[in-house]
């Protein structure tokens, strides 16, 4: 590392860069859960059948996964600001084609674009790790963490309002308009960051190759969020579907209700990040596992329709919320760890690893909920946390 570099890396950030790098992360991400809550008024508008209306959800995520692999590595060889940039202003184009669709295929092909453009937030918290101290790394990636999760658990019940009073249309109008706003702070208060001279493009992507060969604790931590954000998207995808069925019969309205309780799984952001630099990641790890699995049994309490069972699917809905948030900033702080100069690329790689997870908990849970209701789709939610617990009981302490 150069001297430039290394003065750059252990230069206090100024007090306001974590709240900008928090607030700006939270706009992003939140254009990817714009259409979980509307999937049943996207498939209406679009004539998308039930059997395929994860297709909705599952191409943003797919499209998030592509930018992980090939735009978030730029991270380790472009200047940070500039990437930022053109992403978000990649995302608002893409936002107003979506705003703009009257047919199935243009939507889809404007969701792609959203989810590869709001790979933009996997460049900024990176960029909060790299600022930070090795003492402070996992509280600093926490907080910023913490606004990045208010961005996801937020933007379905501020969805769902929007639609029920402007139509589904409104959202993404509104989102490519507050892209617009974002870019132009940033490009005001974003510190330039430009990494180190080195490798070239193609060079980068081989060496993804090698890091996830060469690094058990990538792979592993890859492998645990996986299943927890499978299930999360699982849950997020066919619980509208649920409560807006015969058993809830509840509005978009109610719907948001419901969904903005789930905000209060973003508290376990800086708390994980704070016990991971104490050193309890294990046990942390463990806990969250567990929650994960334990909030779909939750969710089964009660005759379905009944108020015990609404509350019991309420409290799931937070456990399950705080379990992910924990798990995510616990594996970021490890993968974070193991090498400064591969920092985005190694965030990239357990990014767009636990999305392929996102993306096809999206999809089977639309099946599932299509063939059998929440039973079957809960049971596939219990199961996969499981699983992942027992992986994790064999990892070496």
């Amino acid at each position: 590392m150069t001297t430039a570099a290394s003065a750059q890396r252990t230069a206090t950030p100024a007090a306001w860069i974590t709240p900008l790098l928090a607030v700006a992360c939270g706009m992003i991400v939140a254009n990817l859960y714009y259409a979980q809550p509307l999937v049943g008024p996207i498939a209406h508008a679009l004539q998308l059948s039930p059997e395929i209306a994860g297709l909705i959800v599952t191409l943003i995520q797919i499209g998030y996964c592509v930018g992980l692999l090939l735009l978030v590595p730029l991270g380790d060889i472009v200047e940070n600001r500039k990437l930022v940039l053109t992403l978000v202003g990649g995302c608002a184009v893409a936002l107003l084609a979506a705003a703009l669709a009257t047919h199935a295929s243009v939507f889809l092909v404007a969701g792609c674009a959203i989810g590869l453009c709001s790979v933009a937030v996997q460049v900024l918290v990176p960029f909060a790790a790299h600022l930070a101290p090795e003492h402070a790394r996992g509280r600093a990636v926490g907080n910023v963490t913490s606004g990045l999760l208010m961005g996801i658990m937020l933007a379905r019940p501020v969805s769902s309002l929007v639609s029920d009073l402007f139509g589904w249309h409104a959202i993404f109008a509104a989102s490519a308009v507050a892209m617009v706003l974002l870019g132009i702070v940033l490009a005001r208060k974003l510190p330039q960051r430009r990494p180190a001279p080195g490798v070239n493009y193609i060079q980068m992507l081989g060496s993804m190759s090698h890091l996830l060969r060469t690094q058990p604790i990538l792979r592993r931590r890859a492998a645990y969020q996986a299943a927890m954000f499978g299930v999360f998207s699982l849950f997020w995808t066919t619980t509208p579907l649920y409560l807006a069925g015969p058993a809830f019969h509840m509005s978009q309205t109610g719907i948001a209700i419901f969904a903005l309780v789930g905000v209060a799984g973003a508290i376990a952001a800086p708390m994980a990040g704070r016990y991971a630099d104490r050193g309890h990641s294990r046990q942390m790890t463990a806990l969250a596992l567990a929650l994960g699995a334990a909030s779909f049994l939750l969710s089964r309490v009660g005759a379905e329709g009944s108020l015990l069972s609404l509350l019991s699917l309420t409290v799931a809905a937070v456990l399950l919320d705080f379990a992910v948030s924990t798990n995510l900033v616990i594996g970021q702080r490890a993968i974070f760890a193991l090498s400064d100069e591969h920092r985005s690329r190694l965030n990239g790689l357990y990014m767009a690893i636990f999305f392929v997870g996102g993306a096809i908990g999206s999809s089977v849970g639309a099946w599932a909920y299509a063939r059998a209701g929440w039973p079957l789709a809960s049971w596939i939610g219990f199961a996969l946390p499981a699983i992942a617990l027992l992986y994790f009981r064999t990892e070496r302490r």
